[in-house]
């Protein structure tokens, strides 16, 4: 089975994801038939029926109503949807490996379709991880700031001693904390005072880096070959730290990206298999790019509605593909 050209875009998001929302309309509005739904709904309020033949899989999804033929697919926006939910009566000792059973087959059942992606996940959750991020960047010819990651503290002191620039800890992998009865929180990027570097470092992993001098921060959004580069400008110490910890004292603007950069980061994609990564670079007084990270799931909604940079039109342009 070959992908069809004028077949169906299928939107696989959360309800409330407003990045999702704006391709759907860009979709719409061009007219490219298109089908959106959740993981989260899966298996209970979508079904599926897939068989495998000489033409590759085939059969049905079918979602409220709405219906869609594995072979009439031409490309799949996967971005950040829940996961399975299942059904309560499963006993509690099999709910995971259910909610498992469930989340395996229709993610593996669409990676097994010979369609475009934006990003498939399969490709997308090896390249979140950002040891390998830097080997990456450094290799396609991106500044990258010098990093140890640790949980020695004797090896932390004796980095930091050496560097003798200030220094800069993060979490080796994203995500937030969940405490209960508060709001959700996230770990942000933050200088740390080497003389403080004790015995608390044995308690995971940490990754440290030296802090890089910034005149602004760049978010810059990849889809496809096109770039768009969004600047953050930091109003306070704690967003000149981590601009996402501050966000009402950030003011935001556009940039052209030098050809340098713009080199490295297209081959940092293909390197990686990304069709889409949110590259996070801090810019220095002097004028040189620094990358930070590459988050190959970021958001974007928010780029295009306080840049106007058309963000949104661009993965339709990826997602119509030979229509386009």
């Amino acid at each position: 089975m070959a992908a069809v050209p004028g077949g169906r875009v299928l939107v696989v998001a959360e309800n409330l994801d407003p990045a999702a929302d704006m391709v759907v309309a860009e979709l719409n509005a061009r007219r490219v038939p298109v089908v959106r739904f959740d993981v989260a709904d899966f298996p209970q309020h979508i079904t599926l029926a897939a068989d495998y033949g000489a033409e590759g899989w085939a059969g049905v999804l079918e979602h409220a109503g709405r219906t869609v033929r594995l072979d009439d697919v031409r490309s799949i926006y996967w971005h950040r949807p829940g996961r399975p939910h299942v059904d309560e009566a499963i006993p509690d000792a099999y709910r995971v490996w259910a909610r498992d059973q469930a989340d395996a087959a229709l993610l593996n059942l669409l990676a097994a379709l010979p369609v475009r992606w934006l990003n498939n996940p399969h490709t997308d959750r090896p390249a979140s991880h950002k040891p390998q991020q830097l080997a990456l960047a450094s290799r396609c010819g991106l500044t990258v700031p010098r990093t140890l990651v640790t949980n020695v503290p004797e090896a932390a002191r004796k980095w930091a001693a050496d560097l003798g620039a200030p220094i800069i800890c993060k979490p080796v992998l994203g995500g937030r904390l969940d405490d209960p009865g508060e709001r959700r929180r996230m770990v942000p990027a933050h200088q740390v005072d080497p003389n403080s570097l004790d015995d608390s470092v044995k308690l995971t992993a940490h990754l440290f880096q030296e802090k890089i001098p910034k005149d602004f921060e760049v978010r810059l959004t990849v889809v496809g070959c096109e770039l768009f580069a969004a600047t953050i400008h930091a109003g306070s110490v704690q967003a000149e730290q981590d601009w996402r910890s501050d966000y009402p004292n950030l003011s935001y603007g556009t940039t052209s990206v030098p050809e340098t950069v713009a080199r490295g980061v297209r081959g940092y994609c293909t390197w990686s298999g990304l069709a889409f990564g949110a590259f996070d670079f801090a810019v220095t007084p002097a004028g040189e790019w620094v990358f930070f990270e590459c988050n190959p799931s970021g958001t974007w909604a928010w780029v295009e509605q306080r840049t106007g940079l058309p963000i949104a039109a661009a993965h339709a342009t990826y997602l119509q593909g030979a229509d386009a």
